[in-house]
């Protein structure tokens, strides 16, 4: 397959960093800070604001808990605790280093969906905004925005890495075989097998991020020629 110009899309949680460490931590927390019946109530608070907005907003439902506990002296804390803390220590293993292989053959950009504060805030304490050189892009719903991407970043071929096969199969059936569909299976998400049924498989599965490591470029090009039923 001749490719002149290559753009790997990284999404990142529970792909590059393990998100669901990071929320058993904020509920470990919120059940020291607040107890467990306002603990509780936060996270019926989160999934509620995830179901009206599409994407998690740990921040808003922060937010939306004041406005139920206006004189709660803890609240303070929390918020700190989510903004001071240490993302880098939860990249899964070898995620800089896949990031700095897919240097070697193209363009590394980050591709999430999330908020418009504490998602970009993350993704920069991270350290993954510096090694993918600024290279980020945040969408509330990120497999509708294929056209911005392309505009922003055009390419020839796209290596598409997410934990959600959702995404993968909604970017799969807009770009076809211009895109090589990664799905590793790390999370919560990636584990469900009633949400793994839904969908036809990805390009490529692998278990763990570190994984890309033994795949070099030919293979990941190879990958996405296959056709799926």
């Amino acid at each position: 397959m001749g490719t002149d110009r290559i753009v790997f899309l990284f999404d990142v949680d529970n792909t590059l960093l393990d998100n669901d460490h990071v929320v058993a931590d904020l509920m470990r927390h919120l059940e020291h800070a607040v107890g467990h019946e306002r603990q509780q109530r936060y996270w019926a608070i989160f999934e509620q604001l995830r179901v009206e907005l599409g994407y998690a907003d740990y921040l808003g439902a922060l937010q939306r808990y004041r406005l139920e506990n206006p004189r709660e002296p803890h609240l303070l804390a929390v918020s700190s605790f989510l903004l001071d803390y240490p993302f880098a220590n939860r990249l899964f293993p070898n995620a800089i280093d896949v990031i700095q292989r897919s240097k070697q053959w193209g363009m590394p950009v980050v591709f999430s969906d999330g908020d418009v504060v504490f998602q970009p805030h993350k993704v920069e304490r991270s350290g993954l905004f510096a090694e993918v050189e600024g290279n980020a892009l945040i969408y509330v719903h990120k497999e509708k925005e294929l056209d911005d991407v392309s505009s922003r970043f055009p390419a020839d071929h796209y290596i598409l890495i997410d934990d959600k096969l959702r995404i993968l199969d909604a970017v799969k059936r807009e770009w076809g075989a211009k895109v090589t569909t990664v799905f590793p299976r790390q999370g919560h998400y990636a584990l469900d097998q009633a949400e793994i049924a839904k969908y036809p498989p990805a390009d490529l599965v692998i278990d763990r991020i570190g994984m890309m490591l033994d795949y070099d470029l030919d293979a990941l090009l190879q990958a996405a020629r296959i056709r799926r039923p």
